[in-house]
């Protein structure tokens, strides 16, 4: 990451339920990243943001409302949160070794790329996160 003076400030936008809101948040992550100088594992990070906006939107956003993504410098680290009002607690679908069928793809890609990944509590919803380490 850009090793300035500064510390370097997390960036925050709200989405509504629609499907240009996928794109619009992975351009959002690929814009920070660059104000951050980050270069090693961008595509990576822009990639979960992608597959954990998907998710929100299809999994976890109710009608008329959306999700909020967070993006969050942390030393060596990017921190993508995605907040949703929505019920569930997401998992990596458990497949006996088989692919999983159409769905169910998101989580299982961001827990290869991200370094760490979980769920928290958020009332109403949760908070889908991930860190994946850019230096």
């Amino acid at each position: 990451m850009n090793k300035e003076t500064q510390p370097l400030s997390p960036r925050e936008r709200f989405y509504r339920r629609e499907r240009r809101s996928v794109p619009a948040a992975r351009a959002f992550a690929r814009e920070a990243l660059a104000e951050w100088g980050v270069r090693e594992r961008a595509d990576d990070v822009v990639l979960c943001v992608s597959e954990l906006a998907t998710n929100a939107l299809v999994h976890g956003v109710p009608p008329g409302r959306g999700f909020l993504l967070r993006l969050l410098p942390c030393g060596d680290s990017v921190r993508v949160e995605v907040h949703d009002s929505g019920d569930g607690v997401p998992a990596v679908p458990l497949t006996c070794g088989q692919e999983p069928g159409e769905g169910g793809r998101g989580l299982l890609l961001v827990s290869e790329l991200a370094d760490k990944w979980g769920v928290g509590e958020r009332e109403p919803g949760k908070i889908v996160w991930c860190e994946v380490g850019v230096a």
